[in-house]
């Protein structure tokens, strides 16, 4: 036998075998988001062709877990603005607020889900743009978001992460 064939089939496989099991998990994880287009609606005082088309948010269903569902979520807003925080946070919703970049700047318009991985949206935009006054508002908002036994979804996280708003929600099963 050739050890250098066999080498060559075994290192590569030893590697993926010792890549740490969170690396690997998150890597599924990223493979399995599903991707929301948001439309941005111009306002009738919008100067035209100072509006972003779209905005684009992620979700990613948590594995399993008995009692509840867990989600975790991200809205790309640092294409459109910077100094990006939250700003306001309550029972039912979180809203951040970042200053529009320069392009963006004369924008009033607003936007909400109309496709959830390519397909129409045809329900509740629990996820939703402002952007007005050279600010994006972002909203996640649970009101009239139901969990599988007719309770109020909850937000369990909002936060920053790479210069992008970041949520988790869940409810119980």
């Amino acid at each position: 036998m050739d050890l250098s064939k066999v080498l060559s089939w075994a290192l590569p496989q030893a590697l993926i075998l010792a890549l740490p099991l969170s690396l690997m998990s998150n890597l599924a994880a990223a493979a399995w988001a599903t991707k929301a287009d948001l439309t941005v609606f111009p306002s009738l005082d919008s100067q035209e062709g100072t509006c972003p088309e779209t905005v684009v948010a992620y979700e990613t269903l948590r594995p399993y877990t008995e009692g509840g569902s867990t989600t975790d979520g991200m809205i790309q807003l640092r294409e459109i603005s910077t100094n990006i925080r939250v700003s306001q946070v309550d029972d039912f919703s979180v809203t951040w607020v970042g200053t529009l970049k320069p392009q963006y700047a004369n924008c009033e318009a607003t936007a909400s889900i109309v496709s959830w991985d390519g397909e129409d949206f045809q329900d509740h935009s629990y996820i939703r743009v402002q952007i007005s006054n050279g600010q994006v508002k972002a909203i996640l908002d649970m009101t009239g978001v139901a969990d599988a036994n007719g309770f109020t979804s909850v937000i369990l996280y909002q936060g920053m992460r790479e210069g992008n708003p970041r949520w988790t929600w869940g409810g119980t099963d």
